[in-house]
């Protein structure tokens, strides 16, 4: 959902990537064997405490790999291609593409494309989680919330987003 995958994708590529795209694309794409099963608060080791805290409220966890996978033939699992034709077989929801000026987020359910958010926007901005309001046509949908801002003082738990809940079990 992207008020979870963007802020954590903006803040790795300003941070742990330091504004590199090849970087981030390597770690991200090119350095994965099969694919991503988490992405992690390990992307956010370089950023600031009050934002890491902005964004997880405290919490730690592993990005995590797919590279425990067994296939039915035992073959040894290939790496996860995801196009317009298989899209729909993953039961995947949202994409993100890697651009050189952002990423594009798309709403599979909703479009084949989607608007592309800066690099340069704040992680502590909230993202609207509903895949119609990710139009092609339109700005990302962002949230007015206090979450806007970049915390200045000790890092503390992030505020709740109203309407926006985020889920523990899958990140």
């Amino acid at each position: 959902m992207p008020s979870h995958h963007l802020p954590l994708l903006l803040a790795a590529y300003q941070y742990a990537f330091g504004r590199d795209i090849e970087a981030m694309c390597r770690h991200l794409i090119d350095d994965v064997a099969v694919g991503w099963e988490e992405l992690g608060t390990d992307l956010l080791d370089d950023a600031p405490p009050a934002l890491v805290a902005a964004l997880t409220g405290g919490e730690h966890w592993p990005s995590r790999t797919l590279d425990h996978l067994v296939t039915p033939d035992g073959s040894p699992p290939v790496r996860m291609s995801v196009t317009d034709a298989t899209a729909d077989e993953q039961d995947m929801e949202w994409g993100y593409v890697l651009h050189k000026e952002g990423v594009e987020v798309i709403s599979l359910l909703h479009e084949d494309t989607g608007p592309v958010v800066s690099w340069a926007i704040d992680p502590c901005t909230a993202f609207n989680d509903h895949p119609a309001a990710w139009s092609s046509l339109d700005p990302a949908p962002t949230i007015p919330a206090s979450r806007s801002r970049r915390p200045h003082s000790a890092p503390a738990a992030a505020p709740a987003k109203a309407g926006t809940p985020r889920p523990s079990a899958r990140r």
